[in-house]
């Protein structure tokens, strides 16, 4: 109580609410989106590799995803779409996320070679490099590894804390302490023909058991 005529003393401070755990994953949403957007831009205006006047092909999914699709150099689906894993490899991964119940919403495909160059060799080093970032962005749980040529580009990337890679075909092993890899075949080569299907299919299917484990947080 304060009598007549006498000042009151300074009002209670009203201290912002903390974050709610939904908000700062929106936060951290919303800067994966705008850095990947950014990324895109740059790699767009690039013109170390001989592409031409065709455009690069971009990564897509999930800017934050558990699941990290990496193969080597694009398709020519994928080339005429921009987008990697678009055409018959992308219906085929579907098809084998749905079968091992993982959530499509969970994944993110990318390629290192960008432009449709007519030899993977010849694309720049500098913009194969630029997976890094992507990785760095998007921090997967887990990266696949399709094809040897992906699994020894990344295993020449300067990923921080990262570990030795050996092409051994369905095995998980640890790039980083955050980061696991599961090394399968090539799947644009296991479409046709029903024993690389089937070999294909024998290491993927482990990427079930592992998000299977994952925990829901």
């Amino acid at each position: 109580m304060h009598a007549q005529g006498q000042p009151r003393g300074p009002g209670k401070l009203i201290r912002p609410m903390p974050a709610t755990d939904d908000e700062i994953r929106e936060k951290y949403l919303e800067r994966a989106i705008r850095e990947l957007n950014l990324l895109a831009r740059d790699i767009q205006s690039c013109n170390h590799c001989p592409r031409g006047s065709l455009m690069p092909v971009l990564g897509s999914g999930h800017p934050q995803a558990d699941i990290m699709m990496l193969k080597y150099t694009p398709q020519p689906s994928e080339v005429e779409e921009g987008v990697a894993f678009y055409g018959r490899a992308g219906s085929a991964l579907m098809k084998s996320l749905r079968r091992l119940q993982i959530d499509p919403l969970a994944v993110y495909g990318t390629l290192f070679v960008k432009c449709p160059v007519a030899d993977g060799s010849l694309a720049d080093p500098a913009c194969t490099a630029r997976v890094a970032e992507e990785i760095a962005i998007v921090a997967p749980k887990m990266i696949v590894t399709m094809g040897d040529d992906a699994l020894f580009a990344l295993d020449d990337l300067d990923v921080p804390l990262g570990q030795p890679l050996a092409p051994r075909i369905g095995e998980i092993q640890q790039l980083t302490p955050q980061i696991s890899v599961l090394h399968v075949p090539n799947i644009d080569r296991a479409l046709d023909e029903e024993r690389a299907k089937r070999s294909f299919w024998a290491a993927f299917r482990l990427l079930g058991d592992w998000y299977a484990d994952l925990p829901p947080y």
